[in-house]
């Protein structure tokens, strides 16, 4: 939650210096709003006022993410414990917790969503581009070993049979892991057929290969 405080004093900067020394924080973090601007009345003697200002603490990225979770775990009745990692071009937002399985859903589709409307949420409030990730007890590390080596399996199998093969629907995300990991294959190939939410990968036998067994 955003703190705010009310300052008086004989000037706008320094009813803010001293907003600003009370919040432990510069003026960079800080929203202001000038409710009187004060004056030195007549001859700077008779009828002065004083500078009034309200200052704002912005809210951080951390405070962002964890009061748009917060609230949305409550309504679940799950209690999950975050941590939030900054990576060098990502922030990680990991969760653990009792039957915080839930949070994954059906093939990753609850997190996905989740970790859109987060990063909505987040890209809002900044000043640029914040890439994030919202993970479960490693979901997301488990689920791409999986699919890295089910993109293998099926590759030695196009291979073999020199059949095309088509995978169930995924995701973009899960896609672009199938296709990262047969990029440089040697004997297939790979495109993506169909409409969101059903889209879905092939893997492709390359003509002209020239494997055999």
């Amino acid at each position: 939650m955003q703190k705010s405080i009310t300052k008086e004093a004989k000037t706008v900067d320094e009813a803010i210096r001293l907003a600003c020394e009370e919040l432990e924080t510069d003026i960079d973090n800080v929203d202001i709003e000038i409710i009187n601007e004060g004056n030195k009345g007549i001859l700077g003697l008779i009828g002065n006022k004083n500078a009034v200002v309200k200052v704002t603490k912005k809210a951080s990225i951390d405070d962002i993410i964890v009061e748009f979770l917060r609230p949305i775990f409550e309504k679940m009745e799950i209690t999950a414990n975050l941590e939030i990692i900054h990576e060098e071009d990502h922030i990680t937002v990991r969760l653990t917790g009792d039957d915080i399985g839930i949070v994954i859903g059906r093939r990753g589709e609850t997190l996905d969503a989740l970790q859109y409307l987060l990063s909505l949420v987040v890209n809002n409030k900044s000043d640029e581009y914040i890439r994030i990730i919202l993970d479960v007890a490693d979901y997301r590390k488990k689920r791409e070993e999986t699919l890295i080596r089910l993109a293998n399996r099926v590759a030695d199998k196009v291979t073999r049979y020199r059949k095309n093969l088509t995978l169930e629907p995924m995701n973009p995300y899960e896609r672009r892991i199938i296709h990262s990991t047969l990029q440089d294959h040697k004997y297939v190939d790979t495109h993506s057929i169909g409409e969101e939410p059903n889209r879905k990968v092939v893997v492709r036998y390359k003509q002209g290969s020239g494997k055999s067994y």
